[in-house]
């Protein structure tokens, strides 16, 4: 049967067979899978490899691991989100805002291209506090 398939034919479904393979291999790598931030831990390496020395103090993990907000030992805060299969994080400024809705804490890091990170944590109100508290002080 093999014999009377065109090589066009037998190409194609070798490259099925390839990319089958390849999607495959992928997902029993766990490739591509968007990361979550599940501990504390984890949350401080990461901010510390967006910046590097920020030395996490406080750490806010939303409730699905989507999200993290990082209060640092010298009080700058960062909130951190996946990006890819690594987190991006920025460390909010002055230009950014953050307002609590609910058991959802809404940030907003001031740069468009970043987005709105929403993270559902306890006391919501309570960052949104330390991060006027921050904001006042470094205007000072």
């Amino acid at each position: 049967m093999i014999m009377d398939m065109s090589p066009v034919l037998i190409q194609f479904l070798g490259s099925l067979i390839a990319i089958a393979a390849l999607a495959g291999l992928a997902w029993w790598l766990k490739l591509g899978r968007t990361p979550k931030l599940l501990e504390e831990q984890a949350a401080g390496v990461a901010a510390a490899q967006v910046e590097d020395g920020f030395d996490a103090a406080q750490i806010a993990l939303d409730r699905e691991g989507r999200a993290a907000l990082v209060r640092g030992a010298d009080n700058r805060l960062m909130v951190l989100k996946p990006h890819g299969s690594h987190f991006a994080g920025r460390v909010l400024t002055k230009t950014a805002n953050m307002k609590a809705e609910g058991d959802e804490l809404v940030v907003n890091s001031g740069e468009r291209r970043f987005g709105l990170v929403r993270l559902r944590i306890d006391d919501a109100e309570a960052w949104v506090t330390a991060f006027k508290r921050v904001n006042t002080d470094n205007n000072a």
